[in-house]
Order: structure tokens, then C-alpha cells, then sequence
């Protein structure tokens, strides 16, 4: 659950620091948000590679 948390966490980011790249107008700025995307998708790849190797348990149902 915390891997699902945190992953749903940097793609709120991720989101935010694409969509605030087009506001900036300063270039060291705007290289910065992008390098901070960058970065972004490679640990949400990583934590996507992660969930898919998590385990899961079976959830109990009572009747």
C-alpha cells in the first residue's frame, strides 16, 4: 500500500511540474522543472516495477 501511496504521490507531481512549465518563463527555471520530470518518470518507472513485483494477498470475505 505505501509503494501505491508514493506512487500516487510523484505522479501529482509529475502532473503539476508539466503543467506549471508552461507559466515559467525564466530558462534555468525551466530547465530545472524539466530535469525534475525527468527524474520523475524514471522513479515512477522504478516504483511501478516494484508494485508489480509486490506480493499479494488474498483478502478474506465473511459471509
Amino acid at each position: 500500500m505505501d509503494i501505491h501511496e508514493i506512487m500516487n504521490f510523484k505522479t501529482a507531481c509529475l502532473a503539476k511540474s508539466k503543467m506549471m512549465q508552461g507559466l515559467v518563463f525564466d530558462q534555468d527555471l525551466k530547465a530545472l522543472m524539466q530535469k525534475d520530470v525527468n527524474q520523475s518518470i524514471i522513479a515512477i518507472a522504478n516504483l511501478q516495477a516494484l508494485y508489480n513485483k509486490a506480493p499479494v494477498q488474498p483478502v478474506k470475505v465473511t459471509p
